[in-house]
């Protein structure tokens, strides 16, 4: 509800003088404010580690799902406000794209009449209308009018729609088939008959016996042989009919339909199909905290190496419904790829966009598949190692669908390059020692609006560029990182900005080089904006091989503290993830508790070991058939950076990380206890034979292939190893990292003797706790282990007895 609709305007205006009890009313109402004590003042942020693992609760969500209506007046997006409740989802809301304007909830009933004007779908080329589907039904969005026309109210799903070039016509799927709806008649035609297999066999005749007895029976009997004619009259009068419907196309057993591109012309389609992976074997995740009382069981990701699903393509032919199975990985008729996407068609007749990945994860291949479901390879990326990068999956076609464009790693960083539909006159748009790191043509395809790291790696700024290449314009200023949605006229741009110690807003900012940003939410409680937040310095680590590794550090004394003798580095998870940057931290509850060791007075370093996303090609490969390897030795040269730099003895440097963080702080108290005083690892992956396998067998390839890979990388053939004390921490339901690996983990030190570890267990948490009792009690594990065994007042004969 507006602000506007909220307050009632009495029928006569202003002019009309207030009835004489309303204005006493007020009189006394003022009376009693002047005389009501003084507001108490604002109490300072509870800085302590039950309220700092509340989380979003005191430091908000980010805005999400921002998107326009079609008409720019509007903004509408996914948020919650200041101090909801860890229970409560995200809700939507809408701002007006002005300086002051303040967010308004809207319901979900609203948002069925909003939704669809703000969803994504296909534009019509005089771009004034688009289908779209909303909620599994598909309506038409008038652009100009900034209004919806309901198409359909199922109660199947319907999806994926694509306008006609003549605008007659929307395609769409529903139930694994791809239908045609009339727009001035609202006819639906079916357009493909997929079934389940496996194909009846009509001409199978009966054999032995039985092919006796029917021969007999036609020599001896004119009632058999008029009969067998009528079936024949009939047959051929059905297969008359059915010439005019699309030919049923029947999947082999246990294979389900997972994707349907219909071609703007509506003369072709391509259908995935998908065949689980039926033998592979699911490891089960028992649960024991029930509602029955009773342990039930959580059907988990498969193990790597396992059996894997495996996805074909078909071109199928319109109206006829004529299926062809096609291959994709150039060379290799029989194995199916690891990943396919579907990247849209040309609107100038060229085919479909595809981009293909090769089962073992080497080779990306971009395909085009023409008008005559003929396979072309517009571009080829190899790597040694395993390919990806930022906007990995960045593609689409340009020049109103005469060039494809995508983005690629070729010259060891993520850039943008356009190709020709026959393959040639690849150009490079983009170069340079920096990444793209999201990618997208303007409505009118004469601009690219493009994310980068240009000019830094801590920076993620707002640029424009002519489609065709050239001098890109920085439109984004404010240090930080800017995640930009473009108004639909252009002018006007929606900006979740952040800084490192400003959590994400949504901002409106004209569309112009250093205009002023102005904020529309504020997300954080009171509390916690009342709190001086550290900007954590970027500091360069020397490592051992030359290399210069960047780090946020946190320093006592920029929290008002003293040293404690005592360092702590922190390990963000993933592998692959950026986290030393100046926009706010993935870890954010890890940010405050950073702050909270240094208010203790522990330095904290916070590494982008190699392996971490940000830094190109090399930097992310470095991992490659050894984790554990490169990215372990960053992190002794971190703890010799504070031994160095601050006089921290390396029995006084703890470490600590979640889920990929877990597993090098195992590694690092096995392999080089030297280098460290205690660590936490929580969440670890303990072996990775037992992890998941798109993950894992891009890095380390599978286990029955690559045996010292997976050896020299799992934690659990190193732990005799373990000197200093260890604190594991992991959720019983995780479905990621299953609590089986630490309980792997726990009997191998059992076995060895070990007895310097602990282990913290949660029942009812997920990967991802969510608990904000849960984090409370491992942090506060945690930093009671630290204070235990690092600060300088405690003594190596004490900490050596604990």
């Amino acid at each position: 509800m507006t602000r506007a609709a909220q307050s009632i305007t009495h029928p006569l205006g202003s002019r009309h003088r207030p009835p004489i009890m309303s204005l006493m009313r007020r009189l006394s109402l003022v009376a009693l404010a002047l005389c009501a004590p003084p507001a108490r003042a604002q109490q300072p942020f509870d800085f302590s580690i039950q309220n700092i693992m509340r989380g979003p609760e005191v430091y908000g969500r980010e805005p999400q799902q921002v998107r326009w209506t079609p008409d720019g007046r509007w903004i509408y997006f996914m948020w919650l406000e200041p101090g909801a409740s860890w229970r409560e989802e995200l809700k939507p809301y809408r701002v007006r794209p002005v300086p002051g304007a303040a967010p308004e909830r809207v319901t979900w009933a609203h948002m069925d009449s909003a939704g669809p004007l703000v969803a994504e779908g296909s534009t019509s080329a005089d771009r004034r209308r688009r289908a779209v589907a909303y909620r599994g039904d598909l309506y038409l969005v008038d652009l100009a009018r900034s209004a919806a026309r309901r198409l359909t109210e199922t109660a199947a799903v319907e999806g994926d729609p694509v306008l006609s070039p003549d605008g007659r016509r929307v395609y769409f799927v529903r139930d694994d088939n791809a239908f045609s709806f009339d727009l001035a008649g609202g006819g639906v035609r079916q357009l493909t008959d997929v079934r389940a297999g496996p194909a009846p066999d009509s001409a199978k005749k009966a054999e032995g016996q039985r092919g006796f007895l029917e021969a007999q029976q036609r020599e001896l009997l004119d009632a058999v042989r008029d009969r067998l004619a009528q079936d024949s009259i009939a047959k051929a009068e059905r297969e008359a009919r059915d010439s005019l419907r699309p030919k049923p196309l029947y999947l082999n057993k246990g294979e389900r339909v997972t994707g349907i591109s219909v071609a703007p012309s509506g003369a072709a389609l391509l259908l995935v199909a998908t065949t689980s992976a039926d033998s592979a074997v699911p490891p089960k995740v028992p649960s024991y905290v029930t509602a029955s009382g009773y342990t039930e069981e959580l059907t988990a990701r498969t193990k790597v190496g396992d059996q894997q699903e495996r996805s074909r393509v078909a071109f199928v032919s319109v109206p006829r419904g004529e299926a062809r199975w096609l291959h994709l990985v150039p060379g290799d008729t029989a194995s199916a790829p690891a990943e396919l996407e579907l990247k849209g068609w040309s609107e100038a007749g060229y085919g479909a966009l595809l981009f293909v990945v090769s089962r073992d994860y080497k080779t990306r291949y971009l395909q085009r598949i023409d008008s005559a479901g003929a396979v072309a390879t517009l571009d080829t990326l190899r790597d040694s190692a395993w390919v990806g990068g930022p906007c990995f999956d960045c593609a689409g076609w340009l020049d109103g669908g005469r060039r494809a464009w995508f983005v690629s790693e070729a010259d060891g960083y993520a850039h943008l390059y356009t190709v020709a539909p026959t393959g040639g006159e690849r150009r490079q748009l983009t170069h340079g020692k920096w990444e793209v790191l999201g990618a997208e043509l303007s409505p009118g395809e004469q601009t690219f609006h493009l994310h980068t790291s240009e000019g830094s790696p801590f920076e993620r700024h707002f640029f424009r560029m002519p489609a065709t290449g050239g001098a890109r314009e920085r439109i984004t200023t404010t240090p930080g990182g800017h995640a930009v949605v473009v108004s639909p006229n252009g002018r006007t741009l929606a900006d979740v900005y952040s800084a490192s110690n400003k959590p994400p807003e949504l901002y409106v900012v004209a569309n112009r080089p250093g205009a002023p940003l102005a904020q529309l939410t504020t997300s954080p409680t009171a509390g916690w904006r009342s709190r001086e937040w550290v900007a954590p310095a970027i500091v360069s680590v020397p490592a051992s091989d030359g290399v210069r590794v960047p780090a946020r550090i946190y320093r006592p004394r920029d929290v008002g503290a003293q040293s404690n003798g005592a360092g702590v580095i922190f390990v963000h998870g993933a592998g692959y993830l950026h986290n030393v940057h100046h926009w706010w931290s993935t870890y954010s509850r890890e940010y405050m508790f950073n702050q909270f060791l240094a208010s203790k007075g522990y330095t904290v370093l916070d590494i982008d070991y190699r392996g971490s996303a940000g830094y190109g090609r090399d930097w992310r490969t470095a991992s490659y058939r050894h984790m554990g390897g490169r990215d372990l030795q960053d992190h002794v040269d971190g703890s010799r950076y504070l031994q160095a730099e601050l006089g921290i003895g390396a029995e006084r440097v703890g470490i600590y990380g979640g889920s990929y963080g877990g597993f090098i702080t195992l590694m690092a108290l096995f392999m080089e206890p030297k280098q460290f005083g205690a660590g936490a690892a929580l969440r670890s992956v303990t072996d990775w034979a037992h992890y998941n396998h798109p993950y894992t067998a891009r890095i380390l390839n599978t286990p029955e292939a690559d045996t010292l890979a997976y050896r020299r990388s799992s934690p659990i053939y190193f732990a005799e190893g373990l000197e200093d004390p260890l604190l594991i921490a992991h959720g019983m339901v995780d479905v990621n990292v299953h609590f089986q690996d630490v309980v792997r983990l726990s009997e191998r030190l059992i076995e060895l003797g070990k007895t310097r570890w602990e282990m913290a267990v949660y029942p009812v948490e997920d990967h991802a706790f969510v608990r904000p009792s849960s984090w409370a009690d491992e942090y506060r594990r945690i930093f009671e282990l630290f204070e235990r065994h690092l600060p300088a007042r405690v003594s190596a004969a004490a900490a050596g007895s604990q």
